[in-house]
């Protein structure tokens, strides 16, 4: 663990500007097997000096696009990355953050919320970040982690300098 004074390195990966190729299941939690494949663009930067990040999305849905914005914070005396998400479309709303580490080269970050009005976990996972297409994707569990349905994967591919 670093003290608050020395910056984690675990999403220097990330910092830089990508293009995003996004598929995503069209409706969670109900059985749904039918993906939809779009586009989209990153670009993300140390903060705190290096104990956060900002990542900037623009995301381009077949129904419209949209813009979001991942505020992450690392808190050194526990070892874990806490994982905002706020989304253009409803901009008064902060999603639970996301809480979890990086280990043997796998992210895990993982929150309570809930889904139509009904708990659920969200999990956040990030893999290949010491590649050149690093992967993220997001997971819902409605019965407290006993079964995760993946929902959302994301490439990045760095937009040359």
């Amino acid at each position: 663990m670093s003290s608050a004074l020395e910056p984690c390195h675990d999403f220097d990966f990330e910092f830089g500007a990508w293009t995003v190729e996004h598929r995503r299941l069209k409706e969670r939690l109900c059985g749904c097997t039918e993906w939809e494949e779009f586009s989209g663009t990153c670009t993300a930067r140390p903060i705190l000096g290096g104990n956060g990040n900002f990542e900037e999305n623009e995301v381009f849905l077949p129904s419209g696009g949209y813009r979001a914005v991942a505020l992450r914070g690392y808190d050194p005396s526990k070892g874990t990355w806490a994982i905002w998400w706020l989304d253009g479309r409803n901009p008064n709303y902060l999603d639970p953050p996301v809480i979890g580490r990086f280990h043997d080269g796998v992210g895990e970050f993982v929150a309570q919320d809930e889904l139509n009005g009904k708990p659920i976990l969200v999990r956040f996972n990030w893999f290949d970040t010491e590649k050149a297409q690093p992967r993220w994707e997001q997971a819902f569990s409605p019965d407290n982690g006993a079964t995760w349905e993946t929902n959302w994967r994301m490439r990045f591919t760095k937009v040359a300098d």
